[in-house]
């Protein structure tokens, strides 16, 4: 599971885990305000969840925490996320300074993307209202009758970033993102992921997003991770709301030859500061090609990270991140 890590800072904080009950440490623990927060279960002995978030309460003082990171949720046996957001709604009125939280921070020694299932996030977006950034990893494939990644339509006028991490990102979600009323909305990262993990979005489900009249304050869009990074290509190449932006990003995908030529033969990309790119098919004249046209310091430099492949054997693409 490759562009998936931990991350060091979160909201323009460092990342600090909290050590379950009954570990003694040296270090006291920082200011609340001035650190992520990052609560994980797993592998802290016979810990669950629930009474990890309950010592969460009872030894950090919630009402200055900024940035929130959910690890690992579950212990030995995987356990749904929906009760995780049952205890973060629950609590909202515990945080009234929480800027930023990220959902499901879990790489792959721990669970692939793949098997990382998610629920219905709406509740969380709803009891957040001050909410300005929020990171959701996971993916679409139905299991059972587990519920899977889900989004209501709903109206939010803080969130400034959102973003999906996901091997499948269903068409549903793609859908009510671009429904959703996010007037403060700045930044929009989608990894849309393969069919096979539930990832079925077209591009006539991505139209409100490319209409630039949905986000008027979007300076950054992330249509990234497809398996139809060519159509996505093309339908960018004429799309309205990248005269707005600042930053685009077709990269992790299937991008080749066709769509970069769509892209270069479509409305101007120049002022644009960044292009991502990277994992990609292109061939190398067509990687020359757009360096030339838009400069190298504005295609991302990780462009020449090219995903050999033959043609001629009908050889399948693959995006950066599905399992």
């Amino acid at each position: 599971m490759t562009d998936i890590e931990h991350p060091e800072s979160f909201h323009g904080l460092p990342v600090h885990t909290l050590p379950g009950p009954g570990r003694s440490s040296d270090v006291p623990l920082p200011d609340a305000g001035s650190v992520a927060w990052r609560l994980e279960s797993a592998w802290q002995g016979d810990l669950t969840f629930g009474p990890l978030w309950q010592h969460f309460l009872d030894t950090v003082d919630t009402t200055q925490v900024r940035a929130l990171v959910i690890g690992a949720w579950w212990q030995e046996e995987y356990e749904p996320f929906a009760p995780v957001v049952d205890l973060l709604v629950a609590h909202a009125d515990r945080f009234p300074a929480l800027r930023a939280l990220f959902l499901a921070d879990v790489v792959s020694e721990e669970c692939e993307l793949s098997w990382l299932e998610m629920c219905d996030i709406t509740p969380v977006v709803e009891a957040f209202g001050e909410l300005e950034e929020l990171t959701v990893r996971g993916s679409g494939e139905e299991v059972g009758d587990r519920p899977v990644i889900g989004l209501r339509p709903v109206r939010h006028k803080s969130l400034k970033s959102l973003r999906f991490e996901s091997g499948g990102l269903p068409s549903d979600v793609v859908r009510a993102i671009g429904a959703c009323e996010l007037p403060a909305l700045e930044r929009l990262e989608l990894w849309l992921g393969v069919t096979e993990y539930g990832g079925d979005a077209t591009v006539e489900d991505l139209a409100p997003l490319l209409s630039g009249a949905t986000f008027p304050a979007l300076r950054h869009l992330g249509l990234q991770n497809s398996e139809i990074q060519d159509e996505i290509a093309a339908a960018v190449a004429s799309a309205p709301v990248v005269a707005q932006l600042e930053s685009l990003s077709l990269a992790m995908g299937t991008l080749g030859d066709e769509g970069a030529e769509a892209l270069l033969s479509g409305q101007p990309l120049t002022h644009l500061k960044s292009l991502d790119l990277h994992h990609h098919y292109m061939s190398d004249p067509m990687v020359e090609r757009l360096r030339n046209l838009l400069g190298t310091e504005r295609v991302n430099g990780e462009i020449d990270d090219v995903e050999y492949w033959d043609p001629e054997e009908d050889i399948d693409r693959y995006v950066a991140v599905s399992e």
